[in-house]
C-alpha cells in the first residue's frame, strides 16, 4: 500500500501537484530525515483519528480495503483539505521503534545471561515509548518452544529460527532516553505510535497494541534526553549486569554523538568486574557493500569487551536466525 502512495506521491510531486505544497521547505532534507514516512504518517493519524472517513475506507488498520486508484483519489483529496494539519506533522521526528525488535532483544538477552547469570538493569538509546523496555512480558514461540508468560498480549509465534539458552532472565530495571518520548499510556501517544505503523500491516499493528496494553502493567521509565547525556549517567551496579540496547536508531546519531557514547562504554567497561557486568546489545544495519545491508544482533561484553555477531534480522525484527555458534 505504502509502494503505491509513495509511487504516486513521486508522480504528482514531479508535475506539480498538491504534494508540493504540502512539502514545501522539505525539498533538501537529508534522507535520514524520513520525510517520506513522516508525511505518511501524518495522514495516517487523521485517518486513525476518524477526521477524514473519506479516507479511511481504503485504510485496512481503519477497517477499510486499499485500492490504488480510489485510495489515491481520497489521499489527494485529504492532501488538499488537510495541507495546514499535516504540515504541522511532518515537524514531528519519525517514532518507529518496532515492538517486533522485542525478539531481538529478549533473545539477546538470554544468550547474555547464559554467560553473565546476574539480574538485568536494561537501559535503551533511542527508546520512543519504552515497549521494548518491557521485552521479558511478551510471548515468543519458535521452533517447538515457548517463551515468557502464556497470557501476554503480544505473542510472537514464529520469533525465530536458531538456537535460544533457556535460562532465567531477571529485569530489574527498565530506563530509556529519547529526544521526543512518546507516552504510551496516553490516548495522544497511542494514537502517535500506531500512525508510523504502515496501515495494512496487521501483525505489527496487533503486537503494538498488545505492547500498549502491557505498557498500562509494567512501569518503565523513559526519559526526554540525548544519547550522549544519557550515556554519561549511566553508572555500574554491583550485582548486576548493565545492559545498553538501541535498534536502528545509530544512524540518527552524528559520528561525534556516535563517539562520544562509546567512549562513555569504553569507561564503564573499564571499571566491569565479574560481579558488577556490562554489555552493549544491539540490532544495526552494517554495509556488506555498495548498496547492500544487513541487520546484525551483536552482543559486547565487560570485562574485557569481547564482541560476537548473535544473528540476523530484518529492520522490524522480523527473519531473525541466530547463529549456531
Amino acid at each position: 500500500m505504502y509502494a503505491d502512495l509513495l509511487r504516486l506521491l513521486v508522480d504528482d510531486y514531479e508535475v506539480g501537484g498538491v504534494s508540493t505544497e504540502v512539502l514545501t521547505g522539505y525539498e533538501d532534507r537529508p534522507f535520514g530525515e524520513a520525510i517520506g514516512l513522516r508525511l505518511l504518517a501524518a495522514v495516517h493519524r487523521l485517518v486513525l483519528s476518524g477526521s477524514v472517513p473519506e479516507l479511511a475506507e481504503f485504510y485496512p488498520s481503519a477497517g477499510g480495503t486499499w485500492d490504488p486508484v480510489l485510495g489515491w483519489e481520497a489521499f489527494e483529496q485529504t492532501l488538499q483539505s488537510r495541507v495546514g494539519e499535516i504540515r504541522s506533522l511532518l515537524s514531528q521526528p519519525p517514532q518507529t521503534n518496532e515492538v517486533g525488535r522485542s525478539a531481538a532483544l529478549y533473545g539477546g538477552l538470554l544468550h547474555l545471561v547464559e554467560a553473565v547469570p546476574l539480574p538485568v538493569r536494561l537501559f535503551e538509546i533511542g527508546a520512543s515509548a519504552g515497549l521494548n523496555l518491557r521485552a521479558d512480558h511478551y510471548r515468543y514461540i519458535a521452533d517447538g518452544t515457548s517463551y515468557g508468560p502464556v497470557d501476554s498480549p503480544v505473542v510472537f509465534s514464529s520469533a525465530w529460527s536458531g538456537p535460544v539458552p533457556s535460562v532465567d532472565l531477571r529485569i530489574a530495571e527498565r530506563v530509556g532516553c529519547d529526544i521526543a518520548p512518546v507516552n504510551p499510556l496516553t490516548p495522544e501517544g497511542a494514537l502517535t505510535l500506531t500512525s508510523y505503523v504502515w496501515p495494512d500491516m496487521d501483525e505489527r499493528l496487533a503486537r503494538l497494541r498488545g505492547a500498549l496494553a502491557v505498557a498500562r502493567e509494567v512501569p518503565a521509565d523513559v526519559r526526554r534526553e540525548d544519547a550522549v547525556s544519557f550515556a554519561h549517567g549511566l553508572e555500574l551496579s554491583e550485582g548486576h549486569v548493565t545492559v545498553v540496547w538501541h535498534s536502528i536508531i545509530w544512524q540518527y546519531l552524528s559520528r561525534t554523538d556516535r563517539a562520544a557514547v562509546e567512549e562513555r562504554l569504553d569507561e564503564l567497561g573499564a571499571q566491569a568486574t565479574e560481579s558488577m557486568a556490562l554489555a552493549r546489545l544491539r540490532l544495526e544495519p552494517h554495509r556488506r557493500g555498495s548498496d547492500d545491508w544487513e541487520y546484525v544482533v551483536d552482543l559486547q561484553t565487560w570485562p574485557g569487551g569481547k564482541r560476537r555477531v548473535l544473528g540476523h534480522a530484518a529492520p522490524h525484527g522480523q527473519d531473525l536466525v541466530w547463529s549456531a555458534e
